[in-house]
Parts: C-alpha cells; structure tokens; sequence
C-alpha cells in the first residue's frame, strides 16, 4: 500500500524511480479507507533528503499513510528554499487542533547547545506537550529523541570526547524480545550514529516506565521505549542513506573542521573506497514495527477518542 504525498513533493520522483509505491492527493481522494495519519516534525538542515529518507522507511508495510509535515515557525531554515517549506509545510499553529496516530519528529545539528539555548526550544517544548494529548505514539530521532528524553523526564545529555560517527554493532535486550517493537530482530544488528553528545544508562534506568531495548558497548544506549509503546527514542540515524555519513565527513572536512572518520563505514578505512552498508534491513523492520504494532493495530478509528484514551493511559 502507497504513502499519499503531495502531488508535486521532490521525494515522489525519487521514491517512483526506486519502485516504491507512492501515491498523490489526486488519486488519494478516490480512496474510499482511512489512511494512517503521521505528523513528521522535520528539524534537519537538508529537508528534502530527510523527507526521501524517512518516506522510503515508511513505504515497506502494507498500510496506507497520510504525512503531513511540520517545521519550526521560530527558525530560519538556510538549506531549504522558503517556496519549498510554503509549499509542502505547515507549522504548529496550522495543525495544533489535529490529530495524529503517530509522531516523528528527526534530529537536529543542534547537539552542541543547551536545549534552553536552541532557538526553536520553546516551540519544541509546546509540541512536545501537545503530543501527549494529539498524537497516539511518537517515534523521536537522535537530537529530538535526547529532547524528548530531557523534556519528559529530565533525562541530561553528556558531550563526548570527539563526535561519535559510523555505524556500531548493537545488542537487543534478550530480557525485552517479547516487546512487539524488536519482533523479527535478530540479537546482534548495526545501525549508524552521527553526534558529539549521549545520553546514559544509569540516568534512563531511573525512569520506572522506560526500558532500555537495544545498546551498542561503543554507541551506548540506542533504543529506548514507554512501556505503554506511547514514545519511542532511538539515538541513531536508522533512516540514513548509504552515502550520508561520507557526505557529513566530506563536508566537515571541506569546512576545515576537526574530523572524525566514520568508523566500521569505509572498506578498510578508505574515504575513496567502498562504503559497508550493514543497517539497512533493520531500519526497514523498525519503522515497519513501530507502525504496524503501536500506531495501526491500536490507535482508534475515530482520533477524536485520542483524549480520552491518552487521559486513560496515564
């Protein structure tokens, strides 16, 4: 079953060339069925490739979606075009009365700087408390998925040493493999990271309703959930291209900064040689998971009944 995008989104050509199955509004309104309803909160700097990324992970199920998509009123996107945000954005107060079956919302290269001193924290803050009444689970990417952890239950962030970049060896948690999230997941898998900060074990530990559902012993904490499947937190780049880590460090280099090789990414540590691609299956069976488990199976058929099922849940 298709994602139903606007009809002129740059992703649509993309994403048809890949024999992926999209469908616009046009032939969306003869549709006689509910699609799911996503809301993408779309915080990194390159909007259209994260829009392909992310509209590629969300094709591989079997259902139906709707996306609507969101960027911050209170900052200045430089990468992205003002007629391309007009075009295909809305912002919070355009969609603060909607309701969704599921959020997500990407990270950010904001990581370096206090939440306080992000200059959309304050917007950040008011759509992360209206996702508790308007939005039946969310799934938050790298930066957000820190500012979630820090906004709901003060979970601190920690700089690194250097910036962690590449893609790690993960272990699930043999003790959660009955959670419906890791269904299909195999003990061992990779998955890319690109950040200079962390959040620890022993500071999520302390959260009772969250369990920790996947880590690396080199990338730290990688998956963590609410026990109610209401919040999803992954602290890696699931979504990323094969080339996207090598674009990031070509790029840094070019800007002169102080740079770090992707590790466990090029053949035999060589920028010009082949790049391991080793993530890609899982990124496939985690969205596909998130969607199927915790966002169709159970969000209600009416999303008026979102209140009072959320107020019920706590």
């Amino acid at each position: 079953m298709p994602i139903k995008i606007p009809n002129d989104l740059p992703a649509k050509k993309i994403l048809r060339d890949e024999n992926i199955f999209v469908m616009d509004e046009t032939r969306a309104a003869s549709q006689d069925i509910r699609p799911l309803k996503l809301i993408i909160v779309n915080i990194m700097p390159t909007k259209i490739v994260t829009e392909t990324q992310l509209l590629r992970m969300l094709s591989n199920t079997p259902l139906q979606i709707e996306v609507d998509w969101l960027c911050m009123e209170t900052h200045h996107s430089k990468n992205t075009s003002p007629e391309h945000l007009l075009a295909f954005y809305k912002t919070f107060q355009e969609v603060k009365d909607n309701n969704y079956d599921g959020l997500i919302i990407t990270g950010a290269p904001v990581e370096k700087l206090k939440y306080e001193d992000v200059d959309y924290w304050e917007e950040m803050k008011e759509i992360l408390h209206w996702a508790d009444t308007h939005v039946f689970s969310a799934f938050f990417i790298c930066w957000a998925s820190q500012a979630a952890l820090y906004y709901y239950y003060g979970v601190e962030k920690y700089k690194l040493k250097e910036k962690l970049t590449g893609v790690y060896l993960h272990h699930t948690n043999v003790d959660k493999m009955k959670r419906k999230i890791l269904r299909g997941f195999d003990y061992q898998f990779y998955a890319p990271h690109s950040r200079y900060t962390a959040v620890r074990k022993e500071d999520i530990d302390r959260i009772d309703s969250l369990d920790i559902l996947a880590s690396s012993k080199e990338a730290g904490v990688y998956l963590v959930a609410e026990q109610d499947g209401s919040r999803f937190f992954v602290t890696g780049h699931p979504e990323y291209d094969p080339d996207t880590l090598d674009r990031e460090y070509r790029r840094d280099i070019a800007k002169g900064d102080d740079c770090v090789m992707p590790k466990n990414y090029y053949k035999h540590n060589d920028m010009n040689g082949e790049i391991q691609v080793k993530w890609r299956s899982h990124a496939y069976l985690l969205f596909s998971n998130w969607l199927n488990y915790y966002v169709y199976q159970n969000t209600p058929y009416d999303l008026e009944q979102l209140l009072k099922i959320k107020t019920a849940r706590k």
